[in-house]
């Protein structure tokens, strides 16, 4: 065996079906387009949501509601959250960089704490935001906040 007698192995390869190449080749005339209409022609594409003329679902369906361009996204964490990793990591400040540790929240996403569950032990917080609920309970235990 060598490069000149190299082949592919019996039955693993198929001839091309050559279409449009006259009527003795059985695959001419139409060349499996059927007949007319302009799915037979070349260059066709027929429009994103076009359904043969028939009026499109986008425009039977009627719009509504907006997207306010402005709004911020805050990842919600609760003071529950925060207590059981300050306890288990025995924090006294506890910041963006240990949420992001910890895999609640991305590098790139904003977080708000909220009041949820009791906070024990005094912390200071550092988020993006707090609910008014979340300020009352870590200054009740003599803790503090620091916005982003």
């Amino acid at each position: 065996m060598n490069l000149s007698n190299l082949k592919p192995a019996e039955g693993s390869t198929k001839t091309r079906k050559r279409i449009g190449r006259g009527p003795g080749s059985g695959l001419g005339g139409t060349s499996t387009r059927g007949h007319k209409g302009a799915k037979s022609r070349s260059g066709y594409s027929k429009k994103i949501g076009f359904e043969g003329g028939q009026m499109p679902l986008q425009r039977r369906v009627p719009k509504f509601g907006f997207k306010n361009i402005n709004r911020v996204e805050y990842k919600a964490i609760n003071l529950d959250t925060i207590q059981k990793l300050a306890e288990a990591k025995k924090l006294t400040v506890v910041g963006l960089n240990d949420f992001i540790e910890a895999g609640y929240i991305s590098s790139n996403q904003l977080v708000k704490v909220l009041g949820n569950g009791a906070l024990t032990s005094k912390l200071n917080v550092e988020a993006h935001g707090f609910s008014k609920a979340a300020i009352a309970a870590i200054e009740a235990v003599g803790g503090s906040i620091v916005k982003l």
